[in-house]
């Protein structure tokens, strides 16, 4: 139990007792009465507190759907009994038929705004004590993003200027792989929560989370569609099977993977580069390295350089699937 709430509480269960035994005092017969009034008084507040408590899960955009649909309910409710149809018949007929009406509509209003409350929460916008503009654009992001990493390197640069917004179920689906037996899938769950971590503590990044359910783990891919369509924002991931999902449903999607193959640079014959040197190559006196890109870089002539870095001259340029393969002749030591 909360350690704020635990008190309050306390207190309220004790007042409810309180009014119980005062009520006593103005009932008739009341000082014979007033243990069972101080016991009922007590009974009540511990039955609100209990409600209270199952009520633990039910968010202010859920209490905002009930009582849309408590009112619209009502609303059809008085409409039908007011009507012309009801205006002959015996009055009894008439007064169960309303009573039927106004209890019926509610709860069928009530049900079908709880059921679709993502997309009253669309309709009627939820105001959150947190300033957003208007016309900030909007990025839904998705678990593979956020186990990837590499988006929040992308954010402390400052080139994504989108709010982020990652639904409820998503973080449940990381919590879950973070949660996992197999050790493979427990450190990419941690590894994601730890991007969430940066997240949270890149300055002026606006991070929103849209509280969003999914039953069934198969429903992720299709509510990560709805949101963004709904909400008119892009898609960040980079899951191949989800982008194209997005795709045939119209929505824009981003992929962090096409954004690395873009940020490539362009390298040309005889251009010099610097390359830190990781391990021998197959031909006698090579050496090889890597980009930050990935792509390999094997230098003829530096094999006694290996562990440093190393001024390289590009001599040849071959592309492979996996990037760019450049081989280059040793033409200096940094720092040497």
């Amino acid at each position: 139990m909360d350690k704020t709430l635990l008190p309050i509480r306390l207190v309220f269960v004790a007042l409810c007792a309180a009014a119980g035994w005062l009520v006593s005092y103005t009932i008739l017969a009341g000082e014979q009465n007033r243990g069972w009034a101080l016991f009922i008084g007590l009974s009540i507040g511990v039955l609100v507190v209990l409600v209270d408590m199952m009520l633990k899960g039910f968010s202010l955009r859920g209490l905002s759907a009930v009582t849309f649909g408590i009112g619209v309910g009502s609303l059809i409710a008085y409409m039908v009994g007011s009507s012309p149809l009801l205006e002959r018949g015996e009055e009894a007929t008439i007064y169960l038929v309303r009573v039927g009406l106004f209890i019926l509509c509610p709860y069928l209003a009530t049900v079908i705004a709880l059921r679709g409350k993502d997309e009253f929460n669309l309709i009627i916008p939820y105001v959150r004590f947190v300033p957003h503009e208007v016309d900030v654009p909007l990025v839904v992001v998705d678990t593979s993003v956020l186990i990837d990493g590499r988006v929040a390197r992308v954010c402390e640069t400052g080139f994504l200027t989108a709010a982020l917004v990652i639904p409820r179920f998503v973080l449940n689906e990381l919590r879950n792989v973070a949660d996992s037996p197999d050790p493979h899938k427990q450190a990419r769950g941690r590894r994601g929560l730890e991007v969430l971590n940066e997240l949270r503590k890149i300055k002026n990044l606006d991070i929103r989370i849209t509280e969003s359910e999914v039953l069934k783990r198969e429903d992720v891919d299709a509510k990560l569609v709805f949101l963004a369509q709904s909400m008119r924002a892009k898609l960040l991931t980079t899951d191949y099977n989800l982008a194209k999902m997005a795709e045939f449903h119209g929505v824009p999607w981003l992929n962090l993977n096409s954004l690395a193959k873009s940020l490539r640079p362009e390298l040309m014959l005889g251009e010099h580069l610097e390359v830190e040197l990781m391990k021998p190559g197959k031909e006698e006196g090579q050496a090889v390295g890597y980009l930050e890109d990935g792509s390999m870089v094997v230098v003829n002539g530096a094999r006694p350089f290996i562990g440093r870095r190393v001024q390289a001259e590009i001599i040849s340029v071959l592309p492979t699937a996996g990037g760019k393969m450049i081989f280059a002749r040793h033409v200096g030591e940094n720092g040497s």
